[in-house]
């Protein structure tokens, strides 16, 4: 078995609706088990920033599916969910990423692992670590939380609905 995480973003309609359906599309299929999720964050866009916030958080997962494959999953879920793809860090229904896969580095025609940006950005490495403290990243071979240590911006990602430890939210009071 292979284990992975997801990222997941909504900016439109029902954020949290939109990555609990997400969730509940890769969970129905028979070779992917969601093991642990983080808590929703609220973040504010990047790249595109006259758009509306977004909700994001992080799956981690076990699967016995190939890297290229869980990548068609990923895309299909965003499909059946409505997404288009207007412009470049456009808003999105759902956006899912796949972060890492097992400690393998891997470069496909569409496909990057570890994720090219996922070091650079606090809406990714925050949920991450949530739900992986000691994770490493397999290009540079130092832990994740190094580099979150290094980003200025954190302050543009807040907590949404904290996980209770049961896999349900409780709103947070910040």
């Amino acid at each position: 078995m292979n284990t992975a995480y997801i990222s997941l973003g909504s900016n439109m309609g029902d954020r949290a609706g939109y990555l609990e359906k997400a969730i509940n599309i890769l969970s129905s299929h028979g070779k992917i088990e969601v093991t642990k999720r983080s808590s929703l964050y609220e973040t504010d866009p990047v790249g595109f920033t006259e758009q509306d916030q977004f909700l994001n958080m992080v799956i981690e997962i076990r699967t016995s599916l190939s890297p290229e494959t869980l990548l068609h999953q990923c895309l299909q879920v965003e499909i059946d969910l409505g997404r288009e793809r207007e412009f470049k860090w456009g808003p999105r229904i759902i956006d899912l990423d796949i972060l890492l896969f097992n400690h393998e580095t891997i470069e496909a025609e569409n496909l990057l692992i570890p994720h090219p940006r996922m070091q650079e950005r606090a809406f990714v490495l925050i949920p991450l670590l949530e739900v992986a403290p000691s994770i490493e990243h397999p290009s540079f071979n130092a832990p994740l939380a190094e580099f979150l240590d290094e980003i200025p911006d954190k302050e543009g990602v807040r907590l949404w609905k904290q996980i209770n430890g049961e896999d349900a939210y409780v709103h947070s009071e910040s």
